[in-house]
């Protein structure tokens, strides 16, 4: 699937941690009622702690033209890579957007011989599931009261 017209994902920049945290907190802001509050803390990071989580980790992040869309994350392990920190804009959604960024992110990891790509959410997250399916991903597994007492919906993609 093309990237959406006028949309462009490139690798995150420095510079661009002031506005990924922005959208972190206005994706997960949405959702504050529907979630546990520990979950919060760890899903809206401060721009010292997103520094910190770029080590070893790389971003990619989606523009329409200099506004933020989403933001996904590639982090390799055991010659896999686990798909972390994904959000996407909620005036944006089921747009392609999203897909756009886990494909890149999947290509990047084709590209750096991963065998496999996983990625994970909250069990009460449809959307993310329907996403992470029409990209490609199979439903792996569920972790009862997995995060913050959470269940988690495991998927994967062989490369």
């Amino acid at each position: 699937m093309p990237t959406p017209p006028g949309v462009l994902i490139d690798r995150v920049s420095h510079e661009d941690i002031p506005e990924i945290c922005a959208l972190y907190r206005r994706v997960w802001e949405a959702v504050r009622a529907e979630v546990p509050p520990e979950f919060l803390k760890g899903a809206v990071p401060g721009a010292l702690e997103f520094t910190s989580r770029m080590e070893g980790v790389t971003y990619f992040v989606a523009r329409d033209g200099k506004r933020l869309l989403g933001a996904v994350g590639c982090a390799f392990s055991a010659g896999n890579c686990r798909l972390v920190d994904l959000a996407v804009d909620a005036d944006v959604r089921r747009k392609g957007v999203g897909t756009a960024l886990v494909l890149t992110a999947v290509d990047w990891a084709r590209r750096n011989q991963a065998k496999e790509v996983w990625i994970d959410a909250l069990a009460r997250f449809q959307g993310a599931h329907a996403l992470f399916r029409h990209a490609g991903f199979q439903e792996a597994g569920l972790l009862h009261r997995h995060y913050w007492n959470e269940d988690v919906k495991f998927f994967e993609k062989p490369l």
